[in-house]
């Protein structure tokens, strides 16, 4: 036994190995007891028996897991290798132990990796999650009263994180696939590999694969920690929502229990609110069901995330795609109505229990208000009262004092008064210097003021005297006046005889046309239409319409003749006419007549009467229809509309071009320019420019407000750049416009002056600037703001076929426009637009340059100075006016002015009342076109020269002189005040006297001297002039002379003018009489102009007769015939019978028709060429003779007489008696 523990080749001595042999014994002696021990120790179950003291805190798991073994082992005990391996595997175990106690990951590890631990599938790079659940472990055993991890609780582990990594790798394998199913866009497939046993999913319905696909699509899960749970989750709610709509849709449920189901999705849901519910729904089912069913069996229904789900009513299927054929069934309520009813119920039932619940607590609010407002107007009273401490001790003193006071006052007085009677002389000079003064600065009133007060008229009133030269000027200025009207009359009868003569020429060449229509017509002529002759010859009597040669229709031309010039000259009648139709039918009216009347301007005596209608047309509205200065912006004017019109067409077109089209079109050739001024369009534009350029979906939220964009550094560069782009083309848009005042059309110019002198007359207390904005809104905005924003609807520059503007185009000039707008009209960015703020200081210096643009373009010539035009420029041109006007025109006119007379014209005795009676009813159509349809109507200059020109300038100085006779004696501060007034008899005898040292200076006078002035009857009593006067204002307020809503203001201004300028007003005087002589001269002229034409007329009036004669000669003369025998043949001899065969005889009083044949007729020729010696005969007896002039019967024709009477018995054809003549003595 000894040799198997010796080494062979040691040679020892025998006492050596004696003793060697001796202590092997005794040491396998020990060793077999030790062993013995240790298995009486674990059988006896002692654990301080069972090792050497190795690791005594772990006896009890040293104890436990040896005991296991040794019931494990066959013979009931543990051998020395079974102990050694097993107590240094417990001991690695307890350092396992205290390792996590103290959680020392690395002693761990090491223990966990070391082979005396003896455990197994240990992988190195799964050593994290090794310890992570054996620190898991370790918590869950201290929880449960165990202080350490067994060897098998730590395999066990070991095995299970083994196997948990190794499902994870199969689940990443099927994700994989999952992944790529969804790639492939096959929902099949997608099925498929959610249903691989892999991937771990439950509840996976085939039925809804496509749902499932959708989802997972809006997903793209790529790890597969959120791809289990999420699917897991997605599932589930799918499964759940197939079965939870059934109940939304279900009729059987009750309508509570169907509203408040889990499944329904219903939030805010009340059981007190379920009557109401019941109705509310009721009604909306009721509605959907009197709109009829659709038959419909399928149900669609929205679910959160953008899906829709399908039910089918009838069999209770369900689908996440859509059914072949799918119809939405409409009668049927979907969760939105449901969910609609119920939250407006809920909301109305909280609300009401809110305020039932709040009931009192309201109640003392309310109170405590009160009550607080009560306090504090008791406070504020005494606080007021204390306040007023010192003055109402003032008050009580003075109280006390004022006996005292008055005494002292009046002792302060005598001794005053006595002052100024010691000092008397010096009292005066200081008083008549204090007057001289105050006189010197009334007169400076007088020059300076515009409304200089009617105390300062009176006081220089006496400097209206005029001179013995101004009483010559005035009998020169009358006579010369006298003179022109004379010619003009003289002038007018002489164009009436022209026209007459005019007349006679057209019968005479319309008779020679018709002689020969008869003479061709003369050889089919039978017996059946000879009564249809004198139809015949009344034909061409009829074929001219309104300018045929007859009496009637002449008359009538001659009528609307007058009747146009009248509107044309005087421009009161179409203004108030205009404001009289609505607003529809008067643009429509101004479009075709106003326009037509004037010929749309086409001369300069158009031009200057179009733009005296919108002048007076524009006061007209201005006080009539404009209430507030900024009605003329807000709304939109009538004449401001016709003005802008007429000047932005075709006649304004150029000017547009010329100042807009080179900026224009330098704009538009820059495709670089982009200017936005919004932030959220500058947002946008940058996050599409990054997912542009990056390709990859932007972090940023795509709707965002102005203050969220401007945020964004980005943002606020880019505004910064298009901001300042924005100014530097709009100011070049500014010096286009401010540098071209010029070329504005002097039409919107005027208007422009009218406007702005209106409003201010208007509207006193009104700025400069803001009538100037208003210009600006007229100038700018209406005139060229359109042209800027659409150039090309206003031909500012050429597009080539098919062309147009582009979106950033348009944009860029938009925003132009904008600037120039808010700079004419001085208005700054605030509010929405704040973050255009920098641009406010570019405004107001812009607007300041647009102030000084508007003020030069209201910078323009009267009309009369820029046209040389006047009352008197129609009656010395030789060319007439032609209006080319159509009948309709002519028709609606007629029309208007006879349904709005009274309104134009109040006054019964105006010149229009007669003229529209003298037209009488409105004609029809077929009576006036005649061949034409459109007519060139010449206006007749007669009607407005007197009441239109004469009269008004005399009652407006008669007026003027009544009214300086009454204000020297009639105090007042107003004009309205002293007409109002009455006079006392002091007054009234004070006036008496001035009249009488007038009369006695009158009588004075020559005769010619007293008729040169107006006549004013000065015996009139001073209440007298004053009544007249206001008869006289009436008037010229109705011609528009004078305005009563300043209390006839301009009337006073007017004296004061002539008091202040007297030089001035006989310069004026001295032009006037040149101006007269020299309108008197053109008269002359044209009076022998005239007379040339009508010594023409004469003449050729006298070849037409002589012709008629030659005629007559040729028709009776034949080769040998004598003079007696040719006038033999020349007189024709017709029977009664004859003529009234032929239809020329018409009956012959108190003679019957069979005796026709005893009467006999002769004609014949006189000496006087177109003259006829007729001769009537009874059975022989000659019976009377007279003479038949040719030119009589042409005018009776003309005049539409059919008939005439010869020898007072015999009734005549006119037509056939014409007839006749030509056939026998005129024709070929």
């Amino acid at each position: 036994m000894l040799k198997k523990y010796l080494p062979p080749c040691i040679a020892l001595s025998s006492v050596l190995i004696l003793s060697l042999y001796l202590i092997l014994f005794l040491t396998l002696s020990l060793l077999l007891q030790a062993v013995e021990r240790i298995n009486a120790a674990v059988r006896a179950g002692v654990p301080e028996n069972t090792l050497p003291e190795v690791y005594p805190s772990a006896a009890d798991l040293y104890q436990r897991e040896l005991t296991s073994l040794q019931q494990q082992s066959p013979d009931g005990s543990l051998s020395h290798p079974e102990l050694l391996v097993a107590v240094e595997m417990l001991s690695s175990v307890v350092l396992i132990n205290r390792a996590l106690d103290v959680g020392d990951r690395n002693s761990m590890w090491r223990q966990l990796a070391s082979a005396v631990t003896g455990l197994s599938n240990v992988e190195d790079e799964y050593a994290q999650r090794y310890m992570d659940e054996l620190m898991r472990l370790k918590a869950v055993a201290r929880e449960e009263g165990s202080d350490y991890l067994t060897w098998n609780d730590i395999q066990a582990c070991v095995d299970q994180v083994n196997l948990t990594i190794q499902e994870e790798h199969e689940r990443i394998v099927a994700i994989g696939q999952i992944n790529e199913a969804l790639d492939g866009g096959d929902p099949q497939n997608t099925l498929e590999a959610l249903l691989h046993s892999a991937a771990k999913l439950t509840d996976v319905d085939p039925s809804v694969a496509q749902h499932y696909y959708d989802k997972l699509l809006e997903a793209q899960l790529l790890d597969w920690v959120g791809f289990g749970t999420e699917l897991l989750d997605s599932c589930h709610t799918l499964n759940t929502l197939y079965v939870a709509h059934k109940p939304i849709l279900h009729p059987l449920l009750s309508t509570l229990a169907a509203l408040r189901s889990p499944g329904a999705g219903l939030y805010g849901v009340t059981p007190e609110c379920v009557q109401n519910y019941q109705d509310d729904l009721a009604k909306i089912k009721q509605d959907k069901t009197q709109d009829g069913d659709n038959g419909s069996d399928w149900m669609k229904h929205w679910v959160k995330g953008g899906h829709n789900y399908y039910y089918n009513l009838k069999t209770g299927e369900g689908s996440w795609t859509e059914p072949a054929d799918f119809l939405q069934n409409n009668t049927q309520l979907n969760k939105e109505d449901i969910q609609s009813v119920v939250s407006g119920v809920t909301t109305t039932y909280n609300r009401e229990q809110l305020w039932l619940a709040n009931e009192s607590l309201i109640a003392k609010l309310q109170a405590g208000c009160r009550g607080y407002l009560v306090r504090k107007g008791l406070k504020e009273r005494k606080d007021f009262l204390k306040s007023q401490d010192p003055a109402i001790t003032t008050i009580q003193v003075r109280g006390q004092t004022l006996p005292f006071l008055w005494t002292w006052t009046r002792k302060k007085y005598r001794d005053r008064l006595k002052h100024f009677k010691d000092h008397i002389n010096d009292v005066v000079k200081i008083q008549a210097f204090i007057r001289a003064n105050k006189a010197r600065d009334d007169y400076k009133t007088l020059i300076n003021a515009d409304d200089p007060p009617m105390a300062v008229v009176r006081k220089f009133v006496h400097l209206l005297d005029h001179s013995d030269q101004d009483f010559q000027e005035e009998l020169d200025l009358m006579r010369l006046r006298e003179e022109v009207v004379t010619n003009i009359r003289s002038n007018q009868q002489l164009e009436n005889d022209l026209n007459l003569m005019d007349i006679k020429i057209g019968l005479l060449v319309k008779n020679k046309i018709t002689l020969q229509e008869v003479v061709s017509h003369s050889n089919k002529l039978t017996k059946k239409n000879k009564g249809e002759l004198s139809n015949l010859m009344m034909m061409n009597k009829q074929r001219g319409g309104l300018k045929a040669l007859s009496k009637e229709k002449r008359l009538k031309l001659e009528a609307y003749q007058y009747l146009f010039y009248l509107l044309q000259t005087n421009p009161t009648y179409l203004a108030k006419l205009i404001f009289q139709m609505p607003q529809n039918k008067s643009t429509k009216f101004m479009d075709s007549v106003i326009f037509t009347l004037y010929n749309y301007a086409s001369n300069q005596r158009e031009e200057y009467l179009l733009l005296k209608l919108f002048k007076t047309a524009l006061q007209e509205e201005i006080k009539s229809k404009v209430d507030q200065i900024q009605e003329i912006v807000t709304g939109n004017p009538t004449v401001i509309k016709m003005v802008v019109s007429f000047n932005r067409g075709a006649r304004g077109q150029n000017a547009l071009r010329q100042i807009l089209a080179p900026v224009v079109k330098e704009i538009m050739d820059d495709k670089t320019l982009n200017i936005k001024t919004d932030p959220v369009d500058i947002y946008k534009s940058w996050v599409n420019q990054m997912e542009t350029q990056t390709g990859e979906a932007s972090k940023l939220p795509y709707e965002v407000t102005p203050e969220q964009a401007m945020s964004h550094e980005e943002v606020r560069t880019r505004l910064e750049a298009s901001i300042k782009n924005m100014r530097t083309v709009t100011d070049k848009f500014l010096s286009a416009i401010i540098v071209s005042v010029d070329k504005i059309p002097y039409g919107m110019r005027f208007t422009s002056k009218v406007l702005k002198d209106t409003l201010h007359e208007k509207f006193p207390d009104a700025t400069e600037d803001e009538l100037l904005k208003i210009v600006g809104n007229l100038l700018y905005y209406r005139y060229m703001n359109p042209a800027i924003v659409a150039p090309d609807a206003f031909d500012i520059i050429d597009l080539s076929a098919g062309g147009q503007l582009t979106t950033d185009q348009r944009r860029n000039l938009g925003s132009i426009a904008k600037m120039l707008q808010h700079a004419a009209s001085n208005k700054m960015f605030l509010g929405d637009n704040a973050h255009l703020n920098p641009i406010n200081e570019y405004l107001s210096s812009s607007y300041q340059k647009f102030r000084r643009f508007f003020l030069a373009a209201c910078d323009v010539p009267s009309l009369e100075d820029k046209f040389n035009v006047d009352q008197y420029s129609d009656l010395v041109t030789l060319q007439k006016p032609v209006i080319y006007i159509s009948i309709g025109e002519v028709i609606n006119t007629h029309t208007l002015l006879l349904d709005h007379q009274d309104a134009i014209a109040s006054e019964h005795n105006d010149p229009i009342h007669e003229l529209l009676e003298d037209l009488g009813e409105v004609p029809t159509i077929e009576s006036l076109i005649g061949q034409y349809r459109r007519y060139a109507i010449v206006p007749h200059r007669s009607v407005p020269i007197a009441p239109m020109s004469l009269s008004p300038y005399l009652s407006l100085s008669s007026t003027k002189r009544l009214i300086v006779d009454v204000i020297r004696f009639q105090p007042g501060e107003t004009l309205t005040e002293i007409l109002e007034g009455a006079a006392n008899p002091e007054q009234e005898v004070e006036y008496q006297r001035a009249m009488q040292r007038r009369a006695i200076r009158d009588a004075k006078t020559p005769e010619k001297m007293k008729q040169a002035k107006p006549v004013v009857d000065d015996s009139l009593t001073l209440q007298g002039k004053k009544d007249k006067i206001r008869s006289n204002l009436q008037r010229l307020a109705e011609l528009g002379k004078v305005h009563p809503e300043n209390r006839y203001q301009d009337l006073i201004n007017d004296i004061a003018k002539d008091i202040r300028n007297q030089r001035r007003y006989r310069q004026r005087r001295k032009a006037e009489l040149v101006k007269l002589q020299q309108t008197n001269a053109a008269l002359n002229s044209k009076t022998a102009f005239y007379n040339v034409q009508i010594d023409y007329y004469n003449q050729y009036i006298k070849t037409c007769m002589d012709n008629l004669a030659s005629n007559k000669g040729k028709l009776s003369k034949k080769p040998g015939d004598t003079k007696a025998k040719k006038s033999k043949q020349v007189s024709q001899k017709y029977t009664a019978a004859r003529l009234h065969e032929k239809g020329v005889l018409i009956e012959i009083e108190d003679l019957q028709t069979n005796q026709f044949k005893n009467v006999i007729f002769e004609i014949s020729p006189s000496e006087a060429v177109g003259v006829f010696d007729v001769k009537a005969k009874f059975m022989g007896v000659h019976l009377e003779t007279l003479q038949l002039e040719y030119q009589d019967l042409l005018q009776l024709q003309y005049e539409g007489v059919a008939v005439m009477k010869l020898f007072d018995r015999a009734t005549i054809n006119v037509n056939l008696l014409i007839f006749l003549l030509n056939k026998k003595f005129y024709g070929k």
